[in-house]
């Protein structure tokens, strides 16, 4: 039977440490985004009778509920998956604020959470607006699987419009440096 040391009082700071020197993708992208400007939007909904309700355990902060739809995004999962990376993963934990010892969004909490987002017809807006940040500081996402999803920082794009159609149009077919096209001679 192997020897299993007990956790140390620092283990889990110091394996945060290190998934930031492994450049970490979401401590990148909570350096761009301003998390506050999604709460009076997110206040108002959500203080609405209908979307509010006193019984059952207190809610989740509702920018962490946010950010957990941002994972979802990000990283194309499931309710299910992503209940289950939240609890297995110290990188998200981090990035959504938790502890290891705090509670964790079930699927249920984000499926409906996500539900009255739908329902009041401001998720779009939400994203629309998380999206922008990044753009706004050349910052490009790249969305995909749970192994590589990752932030890179794009240059500007510094042509005009119409510049932009005409790059897209490409050179006039009738001219080739000068000379007119030649066709193959005919079979006889």
């Amino acid at each position: 039977m192997k020897n299993i040391n007990p956790p140390g009082l620092f283990d889990e700071q110091f394996q945060l440490e290190r998934f930031t020197l492994l450049k970490d993708p979401l401590v990148k992208l909570e350096q761009y985004i301003d998390w506050k400007i999604f709460a009076p939007i997110l206040d108002v909904v959500f203080s609405k009778p209908e979307n509010h309700s006193n019984a059952g355990r207190p809610p989740f902060d509702r920018v962490m509920m946010f950010k957990v739809l941002i994972l979802q995004s990000l990283y194309s999962l499931s309710d299910d998956a992503l209940e289950f990376q939240i609890n297995d993963r110290l990188s998200f934990k981090r990035f959504l604020g938790l502890k290891s010892s705090d509670r964790i969004p079930d699927s249920k909490t984000i499926w409906k959470f996500r539900a009255t987002l739908i329902q009041e017809g401001i998720i779009e807006a939400l994203f629309y607006r998380f999206n922008q940040a990044p753009d706004d500081q050349s910052i490009f996402a790249k969305t995909g699987q749970i192994v590589d999803a990752s932030f890179v920082e794009v240059p500007r794009q510094r042509n005009s419009r119409d510049e932009n159609d005409q790059i897209q149009k490409g050179p006039d077919p009738g001219i080739m440096d000068g000379k007119a096209k030649q066709t193959a001679p005919e079979r006889p």
